[in-house]
Parts: structure tokens; C-alpha cells; sequence
């Protein structure tokens, strides 16, 4: 059998498309490789996954359900889960450019929800959702129960739309499904936008690194390798349910780390000291997330193993060798 993996060219598309096939997964990675960020990151990722056997890929748009369902027509009858993974990411991208979430991250969703309703063998679907979707909640850390009606971003409403439409086709269609939200990942291959990424390429090449606020406000900063491990975890756990087949976990180190944290780390890791530009806190910004991994814990046997203080040395180790490429 087959598992459909969208987004398989993005950061941690990239990193469960491998762990699948470490285990001897078929896998069928569909990705529109945009230009959101450089290229280079999602051709170099794609290549390695090419190498592999079991692993084929497929140029498609989800936010196209004819596009979609042609890329996956062939394999129709073979796909038995789904990790749907492929959105437009970025707070701060949505606050400037918000039609750009319209096709992929809400429309995208939906005609992943309408293929699978077509899948005959289909026996679960796991979705990245965020933990945006808390916006500006005070109560921490960010628990499952945690009002979610108040989104800071466009991108936390849409991926909060995303698990209403899931928990809609669940109910409707008895489609087994899991939402994930995801905190602040992080590590290898990872995404140029985000604050890790962007404070070790600007300190290594001496420019002054933009920090938004007096970095003070704190992330649960999460290891991409312990979100695989909840990731390939949750597949294997399809909910049981007579009536909506569908859960909510949290992914998240459940460790958070201050700004300032981050950026001595990232110091320390690449032997420099970073010049600060001070900017005012950005309005889609929260001040801290902090994942409750309590049922994560119990019910996909989730433990993060990776602290900040081994992750980062390890992603600036990845990069000095990716920049030099």
C-alpha cells in the first residue's frame, strides 16, 4: 500500500517522507514547489528523496482538485493514509499577503478532504494544523481545551478552519483523521523565514540580525525529529469512533525558551556575536507558546528528546555545510 504525503519537498514533508521509508513505506510526495522561500532548500531536499526507493513525486497543486486528484490517480486504489502536510506558512507572510492562503491552506484542505472521501481503502488521514491557533491565549501552557475563536493571523484562522472542515467530513463521512498542531519547529532543512534560520545566516555573514521586541517573549521550540516521531506516531493511531473519527494532538517540546535564549545559543554555536537591530513586536505576534503534550504523551506514546541546547548546535553544524553548497 501507499501514503500520500503532500508537501513532501517542504521541511518536514521532507523529513516524514524519509522516516516512511526508512520503515519501509511506499510513499507518494506531492509538492507545488513555490517560490515562497529560496528553491534551492526544496530542490536539494527532493533530490535526496529521489535517491530513494519506494518514494516517487509528483508536481501538484492542491489548491486544484482536478490537478490533485490526476496526480493521484493512478495510485488511487494503493493509498490507504494520508499525511497532509503542504500549506502556505507564515504569520507574518499572511499579514501582507493574505490571498496567498486562500488556494492552498483553505481550498488546499478541503480537496484533500474531498480525495479522501474518494480513497476506498483509506484508513486514516493525518493533517498539520498549528499552535497559531491558540492566538493570544493566557492560559499556558497551551492546553488542548484552550479557547481557539480568537486568531491573531490569517494563517492561525485558516489552519483552524482546516480542522473544523476535518472534523465536519469526520463526522459526515466517517473519515478517520488527526490534526497535529505543531510548535516552532525547527532543525535541519528547515525554513529560511523562520528566527533561528535567519539570526545564524545573518550572524555568520556579519549582518546585523532584526529582532522584534526585547526578546523576552518565549517559544516551545520543537526538534523536527521529535515531530516525526509524533507525526509517524499518530498514523499508526487512527481514532475509533462510530460517529466522528476525529482527534486533536499538541506537538511540542513542552520546554519553552525565551528570544534571547535562542539567539546565545546560536552565538555560542557559531562562535560570533550577534550585532541587534531592534524592531517593535510585529502585531500578529504572541508573547509565549507552550505546548500540553499530556495527551500526546498518553495516547501516541510522544516523548521530545532533542533540548534547544542540542538542536541548535546541530542546525548551525547543517548549515555551514548547506551555505558552503
Amino acid at each position: 500500500m501507499t501514503i500520500l504525503v503532500t508537501g513532501a519537498a517542504g521541511f518536514i514533508g521532507f523529513h516524514v517522507a524519509n522516516a516512511l521509508l526508512d520503515r519501509g513505506e511506499t510513499v507518494l510526495g506531492l509538492d507545488n514547489l513555490n517560490r515562497y522561500y529560496d528553491p534551492k532548500l526544496k530542490a536539494g531536499r527532493l533530490e535526496q528523496l529521489e535517491r530513494r526507493q519506494g518514494f516517487r513525486f509528483v508536481y501538484a497543486d492542491i489548491g486544484r482538485f482536478q490537478a490533485l486528484e490526476a496526480a493521484a490517480y493512478n495510485d488511487m486504489p494503493k493509498i490507504d493514509r494520508i499525511v497532509h502536510l503542504a500549506a502556505q506558512a507564515g504569520v507574518r507572510h499572511s499579514i501582507d499577503h493574505p490571498q496567498d492562503y486562500l488556494q492552498s491552506n483553505y481550498a488546499g484542505h478541503l480537496n484533500i478532504l474531498e480525495l479522501a472521501r474518494r480513497l476506498s481503502n483509506l484508513k486514516h488521514l493525518v493533517y498539520a494544523s498549528s499552535s497559531s491557533v491558540y492566538g493570544g491565549s493566557t492560559a499556558i501552557p497551551f492546553a488542548l481545551d484552550n479557547p481557539v475563536d480568537r486568531p491573531t493571523s490569517l494563517y492561525a484562522a485558516s489552519k483552524r478552519a482546516n480542522e473544523l472542515a476535518s472534523i465536519s467530513y469526520a463526522s459526515l463521512y466517517r473519515i478517520p483523521q488527526t490534526g497535529l498542531r505543531f510548535f516552532t519547529v525547527y532543525g535541519p532543512w528547515g525554513r529560511p523565514d523562520m528566527a533561528y534560520y535567519r539570526f545564524t545566516a545573518d550572524i555568520l555573514a556579519g549582518r546585523p540580525i532584526p529582532v522584534y521586541g526585547d526578546g523576552t517573549q518565549s517559544r516551545d521550540f520543537t526538534y523536527v525529529e521529535d515531530i516525526v516521531a509524533g507525526v509517524v506516531g499518530a498514523l499508526d493511531r487512527p481514532p475509533i469512533s462510530n460517529t466522528a473519527p476525529h482527534r486533536l494532538f499538541n506537538l511540542g517540546n513542552d520546554k519553552p525558551n525565551t528570544l534571547n535564549r535562542l539567539i546565545e545559543l546560536i552565538e555560542d554555536a557559531c562562535g560570533k556575536k550577534a550585532v541587534r537591530d531592534v524592531k517593535p513586536v510585529q502585531p500578529a505576534d504572541v508573547p509565549a507558546t507552550w505546548a500540553d503534550i499530556s495527551e500526546s504523551r498518553r495516547e501516541l506514546d510522544f516523548t521530545p528528546r532533542t533540548a534547544l541546547e542540542d538542536g541548535i548546535p546541530r542546525f548551525v553544524d547543517w548549515y555551514r555545510g548547506f551555505a558552503k553548497d
